[in-house]
């Protein structure tokens, strides 16, 4: 009987550990981080007066996204730089993997894994279509600020 008891006890904690590692993270709050980005041309958060026909340069970026609202998988915000707080709109959509994030905002595209709960690391892309005409990859890891 005991052995049946400790059996059940088992099952159980197996069960609620499995759920809780399906629980969807939540993204609300402030997102900050800082690396390096490629860069062919200009855009708000990379100035300067080159053209995406110059030669690309490496530069620094600081960049904070503050999740404003999650409905699930869904979470949306708004993006600024050091450089520019311009306060784009962005949208993501959290994979069933609990830990990749697509996303877009107005002229670049996210891929987001999440690597701890505070942590994630952040790349980003925008091709030479975007009304800048410029052209920017970047990867860099970014922390959720604490208050």
């Amino acid at each position: 009987m005991r052995c049946l008891v400790f059996a059940v006890a088992l099952l159980c904690a197996a069960a609620i550990s499995a759920r809780a590692q399906d629980a969807i993270p939540d993204l609300k709050g402030t997102w900050s981080g800082k690396g390096k980005s490629i860069v062919f041309g200009t855009h708000a958060h990379h100035p300067g007066s080159q053209t995406a026909a110059d030669p690309p340069r490496v530069r620094d970026i600081e960049a904070t996204h503050t999740v404003e609202g999650q409905d699930g998988r869904l979470a949306w915000g708004r993006s600024s730089s050091a450089v520019a707080d311009t306060k784009e709109p962005f949208a993501w959509v959290i994979a069933s993997d609990n830990k990749t994030i697509v996303g877009a905002d107005m002229d670049g595209y996210f891929r987001i894994t999440l690597v701890g709960p505070d942590r994630m690391e952040k790349c980003y892309t925008h091709n030479g279509t975007s009304p800048t005409r410029s052209i920017v990859a970047t990867c860099y890891m970014m922390d959720r600020v604490k208050r």
